[in-house]
C-alpha cells in the first residue's frame, strides 16, 4: 500500500453496527475504543445516518459566510449545552484545530504570549497544539515550535501557582488526561487553576476533546468539579465519526478573537451529524448511562483483577487499567483471542473508551477477557 501515515493493524474493517465492528471475513469485534472515542453513539446510528442522508440531498457545502440553517442550529445547540456562560462557538475540523484556535484566541484576547501546559498532556499535532503537547517523541522532529510554552506537573496546584503570572495568556489542561494515561485531575487542582487564571487575566482552556459529550458521566468533565473555563474545546465524538471540532468561548474571548478562519468551518453535512449526535446524547440521557455502566465496569474490573494490576482509574466510560507490564501484549490478545478492540495510553495502560451505548453484558465480556489475560 502507498499510505505511510499510520502503521496498520492486521484486521481490515469493512462494517460497523452499534458497538461492533466487522472485518473482511465477517468476524465480529466489540469496539471498546469507539475508534478513539469518535463514535459515542456506536457505528451507524440511525438518527445520525438519517441526518447526514437528508442534508446530503439538500446541500453538501457552501462557504461559511452564507447562513445555513443546520449550522445556525448547531451554534445554538452548542451554546445551550456548553457549561456556564460560554456562548460563542467556532467550528472547525478536528481536536487539534480546536486547540490551535483556542491558543490563538487566548493570545489575541489577552495580548500575552505565555502558554502553560502540563506534563503528560496531549493537545494535538499541528504546530501550536503540538507545542503544548508534552511527549518529546511527538515534538522533537518538528522543532522549533512555539516559544514561551511552560510545562508543569499535572495535578500539582503549587507548581501551577508558581507558573501562572501576569505574562500568561492561557493555561491549557485536560480534566482527565487521555493519551497521558487516564489521569483525573483533583477538584482542588482545577479550582486553583480557575482562580489563578482569573487573577492573572489569563484564559483557562479546558481540552475536552476526549472527555466531553457524556463520556465521563456528565456532558462535560468540568461539570464534575464545578469549574467553568474561558474556552472549552470539543471534537472526536462530536460528529459520531465525521470530522468536526468546536472551540466554545466566553464573550471576552470571542470579542477579541483576532482574525481567524477556516474553509470548512461549519460544513452543513458535518453540522447535521453533530446536531443529531448532541441531541441524541442529551435527549436520551447517555451521560447518566455512562456513569452507571462506567461505575459497574470499574467495580467489576477491581474485583476480577484485584492485585494483578497497579491501578484502575477514570470516570464513567473513560477507564484506564495500569498493568504491571505489557499493555500492548494485552491489547493484542484481546483483539486476536477475544475479539475485543481497546487502546493503549502509554506502555503500561490499557484504555477503554467504549461507545456510550454499551450494556452490562458487554462490560462483563471485557472483564472476563481481561481476567484471563492479565497475569
Amino acid at each position: 500500500m502507498s499510505g505511510f501515515v499510520y502503521s496498520e493493524k492486521p484486521i481490515e474493517i469493512v462494517e460497523g453496527n452499534g458497538p461492533y465492528l466487522y472485518d473482511d471475513n465477517g468476524t465480529e469485534y466489540l469496539d471498546m475504543g469507539a475508534s478513539y472515542a469518535c463514535v459515542p453513539l456506536g457505528h451507524g446510528h440511525d438518527r445520525v445516518t438519517d441526518a447526514i442522508t437528508t442534508q446530503l440531498s439538500d446541500l453538501t457545502y457552501v462557504q461559511g459566510s452564507y447562513p445555513v440553517a443546520v449550522r445556525s442550529q448547531l451554534y445554538e445547540t452548542l451554546g445551550h449545552v456548553a457549561p456556564g456562560d460560554i456562548g460563542k462557538v467556532w467550528l472547525c475540523n478536528s481536536g487539534t484545530e480546536a486547540n490551535e484556535s483556542a491558543l490563538k484566541f487566548a493570545r489575541a484576547a489577552t495580548g500575552d504570549t505565555k502558554i502553560i501546559a502540563t506534563v503528560q498532556g496531549f493537545h494535538g499535532r499541528t504546530m501550536g497544539a503540538l507545542s503544548a503537547t508534552w511527549k518529546e517523541k511527538y515534538r522533537d522532529p518538528y522543532k522549533p515550535l512555539l516559544e514561551n510554552v511552560e510545562f508543569v506537573q499535572y495535578d500539582d496546584a503549587d507548581a501551577m501557582a508558581k507558573a501562572v503570572d501576569d505574562d500568561t495568556a492561557a493555561v491549557i489542561v485536560e480534566p482527565i488526561q487521555g493519551e497521558g494515561g487516564i489521569n483525573p485531575a483533583s477538584t482542588n487542582f482545577m479550582k486553583m487553576i480557575r482562580e489563578l487564571t482569573t487573577e492573572a487575566g489569563a484564559a483557562l482552556i479546558l481540552d475536552e476533546v476526549q472527555t466531553g459529550l457524556g463520556r465521563t458521566g456528565k456532558l462535560w468533565a468540568c461539570e464534575h468539579v464545578d469549574v467553568v473555563p474561558d474556552i472549552l474545546t470539543s471534537a472526536k465524538g462530536l460528529g459520531n465519526g465525521l470530522p468536526i471540532g468546536a472551540t466554545m468561548c466566553r464573550d471576552w474571548i470571542a470579542e477579541e478573537y483576532g482574525d481567524h478562519a477556516s474553509t470548512f468551518s461549519g460544513n452543513p453535512l458535518i453540522s447535521a451529524a453533530a446536531e443529531a449526535t448532541i441531541s441524541t446524547i442529551t435527549e436520551e440521557h447517555f451521560p447518566v448511562h455512562a456513569a452507571e455502566i462506567g461505575t459497574y465496569l470499574q467495580k467489576q474490573l477491581e474485583v476480577e483483577l484485584d492485585n494483578r494490576v497497579r491501578d484502575i482509574r477514570g470516570k464513567g466510560l473513560m477507564v484506564g487499567i495500569e498493568v504491571k507490564r505489557g499493555a500492548n501484549r494485552i491489547l493484542q490478545e484481546l483483539a486476536m483471542n477475544h475479539r475485543i478492540l481497546a487502546l493503549p495510553a502509554g506502555r503500561t495502560v490499557v484504555r477503554l473508551l467504549p461507545p456510550l451505548i454499551i450494556n452490562k453484558n458487554q462490560a462483563d465480556r471485557v472483564v472476563d477477557a481481561l481476567g484471563e489475560i492479565v497475569e
